[in-house]
């Protein structure tokens, strides 16, 4: 640590950054709420910790490397897929479908991260975008391998470490989407609050001068986009897993767009915005669907206008805002 009244050295940042903070510990001491109060909505909060984990995915490249995908449901896509065949094929068993899974998104992404490192703003968006509607005809067209549009039949999820069943109350299927959520949260903290995550920061900000200073940025972009692909396949392994179907919904642009609007909803770049973004926009869709099942995209778009007009910085951002002017004033 600096002595005080000197200037506090990258290290001694970063070691600050990974220390917990006593909230962080209430957000997930939180998670586990819905075995006592909801136990009816195991099955919504295993959708909500799955989501999240997409969100998580999608904020590694846009909150901290400053990449915008429209197209991140390919990888997504690609993950259910590859769980759902090699289960059908007899690999039911879910730790290792979520290695393989995890394994051909990274070799999908590492492959097309050589393209994403080229371009950016409207072009990067428009390429992303593509490959997004590349992957999805791909899964409409090889009917003989995913079912295409009737969706992927035969799913067979063995016991999770063998002695676990997935139940219809949904006890094992959160617990065990709620366990990966929580592993790939502390890769991605631990990863962000390395040299490597100031990097990307850098990137973010002017990609153009990080070779400057030693931090090659399309390297640095590879490498991330390919992790960031990872963990989307392991999200998308998990929800074919936990509701044993796959169907072409799952590489919708719509999913795309609705976990971007996720991270506006939570703050992107912050590591819980993608949390609690998903958390939030789950429970309202869930809640305003059930109240009006035609309009209810109309209530989501309400919320996010106001969001944006409001709290520009997500609802993360704003009540980082809110805590550090209280203590502000108390100090």
């Amino acid at each position: 640590m600096s002595k005080p009244g000197t200037p506090m050295t990258p290290h001694d940042y970063l070691r600050a950054q990974t220390r917990w903070h006593p909230l962080e510990y209430v957000f997930w001491l939180a998670t586990l709420l819905p075995f006592v109060l909801f136990p009816n909505y195991l099955s919504l909060a295993s959708q909500i910790a799955i989501t999240a984990l997409f969100a998580l995915s999608l904020d590694l490249i846009l909150g901290y490397a400053g990449i915008v995908s429209l197209g991140h449901a390919a990888f997504f896509g690609i993950g259910a897929y590859t769980a759902g065949i090699i289960s059908k094929y007899g690999i039911s068993d879910p730790i290792l479908g979520l290695f393989i899974a995890a394994l051909l998104t990274g070799i999908v992404g590492f492959a097309t991260s050589f393209i994403i490192s080229r371009f950016k703003h409207l072009a990067l968006i428009m390429i992303t975008l593509g490959l997004g509607f590349l992957v999805h005809e791909l899964a409409n067209s090889a009917h003989w391998l995913t079912g295409g549009a009737d969706g992927l039949q035969g799913i067979r999820i063995g016991d999770l470490l063998g002695y676990f069943e997935f139940d219809l109350w949904g006890r094992t299927a959160y617990t065990y989407s709620l366990a990966v959520l929580f592993l790939m949260f502390l890769l991605v903290r631990r990863l962000t609050n390395s040299p490597f995550g100031l990097a990307l920061r850098g990137i973010r900000e002017n990609s153009v001068r990080m070779p400057a200073i030693g931090a090659p940025s399309a390297a640095h972009i590879r490498k991330v986009y390919t992790m960031s692909a990872a963990i989307a396949g392991i999200a998308g392994a998990l929800l074919a897993q936990t509701t044993s179907t796959v169907s072409l919904g799952v590489l919708d642009f719509q999913r795309s767009a609705d976990v971007l609007v996720m991270l506006v909803l939570g703050g992107a770049g912050m590591m819980y915005g993608g949390l609690i973004g998903a958390i939030i926009f789950m429970v309202a869709r869930d809640q305003f669907s059930g109240i009006n099942p035609q309009y209810w995209y109309f209530w989501i778009g309400l919320l996010l206008v106001t969001v944006v007009m409001v709290l520009p910085n997500g609802i993360l951002g704003g009540l980082s805002h809110l805590y550090r002017m209280i203590r502000g004033r108390r100090s």
